[in-house]
C-alpha cells in the first residue's frame, strides 16, 4: 500500500455500496480505485470520494484498477460544491484533465496548477479567467496548445494582430492573409491571451476583464478547442448552457 497526495477528478456508482474514484495524485498521476462503501453514507469514504476533494490516501495501485483504503480529506473544496457556476468550471477542468492525462503518468507541476485553480475558483467571485489559465495548460499537456509567443508563419514576435483558430495561434499583420476568419486583436486581449498562457496560477493576483473582451476570449477557446480538441465533454456542454442562461437572465 501507498500513501498519496491526491485529487478526486471523477466518480462513479459500482454496484450498491462502492465507487470507482478516479484520483489525480502527486506521486502516481492519475490512477483508478474502487472505493468500497463509499456509497454509505455514514461510511468515512462517502466524504472522501466527493467530487473535487484533495487529501491524503491510502491506496494499493494496480496496472488496471486498484484499491482506497482510507484517506485524510486536506480540503473539501465544499464552498466550490455548492456554488453551481464554480462547480461547473470545477467540473470542466477535472474532466478535461482526465480525459488528457494517461494512466500513472506524474505530472507534479500540473496536479500543484490543478489545486491552486480549485482553490482559486473556491474563493474568487470571478472564476473563468482563473480557469482558463489552467485550462491552456492542459491544452499543453495534450499537445495541441496555440502559439502564444509569435507569429506562427513568420515567426515574428511584433506586430501581431490576429488569432487564427485554423493556422493554431497567432498572426501579425504581415500573415494574416493566410486565414481570412482569423479574429482580429485589440491590445488587451492580445496582453490577456499571452498572460493567461503561460502564467501560473499561483502567481497571478485578482483579475478584473471587461465583459466583452471575457466574451471574445472565451469565443477564441471554444472555437480552438472545437477545432482541435478532439474529446467530448459533458460538463462542457453544461457550462456553455449555463452562460447562456445568465447572460439572458
Amino acid at each position: 500500500m501507498e500513501k498519496v497526495e491526491g485529487i478526486v477528478i471523477r466518480t462513479q456508482d459500482y454496484s450498491e455500496t462502492h465507487k470507482i474514484v478516479t484520483l489525480f495524485t502527486k506521486e502516481r498521476g492519475k490512477v483508478g480505485l474502487i472505493a468500497r462503501g463509499a456509497k454509505k453514507p455514514k461510511s468515512q469514504m462517502a466524504a472522501l470520494t466527493q467530487p473535487f476533494v484533495y487529501g491524503v490516501f491510502l491506496i494499493q495501485p494496480s496496472r488496471n484498477l486498484g484499491t482506497l483504503y482510507q484517506g485524510d480529506v486536506t480540503h473539501s473544496m465544499r464552498k466550490m460544491r455548492e456554488d453551481i457556476i464554480k462547480t461547473a468550471y470545477a467540473a470542466y477542468l477535472a474532466e478535461l484533465t482526465d480525459k488528457v492525462l494517461e494512466n500513472q503518468a506524474p505530472d507534479p507541476f500540473l496536479f500543484d496548477q490543478l489545486l491552486h485553480t480549485f482553490e482559486r475558483i473556491e474563493n474568487d467571485d470571478s472564476p473563468e479567467i482563473i480557469a482558463m489559465i489552467y485550462e491552456l495548460k492542459i491544452f499543453e499537456k495534450g499537445g495541441f496548445a496555440p502559439e502564444l509567443r509569435y507569429c506562427v508563419n513568420c515567426g515574428r514576435d511584433e506586430g501581431i494582430t490576429h488569432f487564427s483558430i485554423t493556422e493554431g495561434g497567432f498572426l501579425c499583420s504581415n500573415c494574416s492573409y493566410m486565414d481570412e476568419r482569423a479574429v482580429m486583436l485589440n491590445k488587451s486581449l492580445f496582453k490577456i491571451l499571452q498572460a493567461i498562457r503561460f502564467v501560473n496560477v499561483e502567481r497571478i493576483g485578482k483579475v478584473t476583464i471587461k465583459e466583452e473582451n471575457r466574451k471574445k476570449l472565451r469565443q477564441l477557446l471554444d472555437a480552438y478547442y472545437d477545432h482541435f480538441g478532439g474529446f467530448y465533454l459533458r460538463s462542457r456542454k453544461f457550462l456553455q448552457q449555463l452562460d447562456i442562461f445568465y447572460d439572458q437572465s
